[in-house]
């Protein structure tokens, strides 16, 4: 699969459409580009702006693209915006990173979380602050997005043969297109009410009754306008569709993106509500044997992550 040649959130630490029946959620054998392209002319998402890439993610993205990251250019972006220095300096003050004061300035937030953490946190906070979410259905959605982009770096970072960086943006990004979607779409709280509460069909079956769309084709959408890598878009455009698992056609990297998503997701659940989620009792099993992954395992990674989502929390 072709690269996007953007390089975005994984920065330098990473190296649909429309079919006529969303319900069917077939693995597509056509490009990713012309797939999407396809989509955005059908009635349906012609109506959704994608917001632009904000200025600020655009600057941050270049900094950190190639050889060394500019660290004078990620101090002026960190304090640009007074909510974003001030998120910055409480993660760096949290007892995660054992700082054991009060971190009272941008370079050293910087000096204590390190880059990666560090434009990881601002990417997050940009991302947010473009893509609002006003309805009481998405109250947590950013928060729930960090951790389980936090949730996806780590699973990757166990199984080594993972991109931590790739693992992180497609966490951050996966359902995306819900925000997206609750701006543009007419009616759309309603069904996601509908389709948070309905167990005799899927989510997405639910979204594209409604609207002829889902938010996983708006999310590669997005994601591909924001020049994420090319993985990472295919990766948000199939994270409901279990069945590319076995298909030898798509990339090895995006199949093991989708069931790490569902993964973290049931390591974030066993964090905020523990309960079985419709999709964990269908496709967790299959999605661990994808991965290679043990139950002994997953209930260390549970401990594990516990002061990582608590500490981010505080952002």
């Amino acid at each position: 699969m072709a690269s996007s040649g953007a390089f975005f959130l994984a920065f330098r630490f990473s190296g649909p459409g429309y079919h006529g029946r969303h319900e069917d959620l077939r693995v597509t054998t056509l490009p990713l580009d012309d797939e999407l392209q396809k989509a955005r002319q059908h009635p349906a998402l012609r109506a959704i702006v994608i917001p632009p890439c904000p200025e600020l993610l655009v600057r941050l993205q270049a900094a950190t693209r190639e050889g060394e990251p500019d660290l004078e250019e990620i101090a002026r972006i960190a304090s640009a915006d007074v909510a974003m220095s001030a998120a910055l300096m409480r993660l760096a003050s949290s007892p995660l990173y054992g700082w054991g004061s009060e971190v009272k300035s941008v370079g050293q937030a910087l000096t204590v979380l390190g880059i990666q953490p560090s434009v990881q946190l601002l990417s997050g906070f940009l991302t947010r602050s473009a893509l609002r979410t006003h309805s009481p259905l998405l109250a947590h959605f950013w928060e729930s997005s960090a951790r389980r982009a936090l949730a996806c770096e780590h699973i990757a970072r166990q199984l080594y043969t993972m991109d931590a960086g790739l693992a992180y943006s497609f966490g951050l990004f996966c359902h995306v297109g819900l925000p997206v979607m609750m701006q543009g779409v007419r009616g759309y709280a309603g069904t996601l009410t509908e389709a948070l509460a309905r167990k005799d069909r899927s989510f997405i079956a639910t979204e594209n009754a409604a609207h002829r769309t889902d938010h996983a084709v708006v999310g590669a959408i997005v994601a591909r306008t924001w020049h994420l890598p090319a993985r990472v878009a295919q990766a948000v455009r199939l994270h409901h569709d279990f069945g590319c698992l076995g298909d030898s056609r798509i990339d090895p990297s995006v199949r093991h993106l989708v069931a790490m998503a569902l993964v973290a997701d049931h390591l974030l659940h066993q964090h905020e509500e523990p309960s079985a989620q419709k999709e964990w009792l269908e496709h967790g099993l299959d999605c661990l044997r994808h991965l290679d992954i043990g139950e002994a395992e997953l209930d260390h990674w549970i401990d594990q992550l516990h002061p990582v989502f608590e500490a981010h929390a505080l952002v």
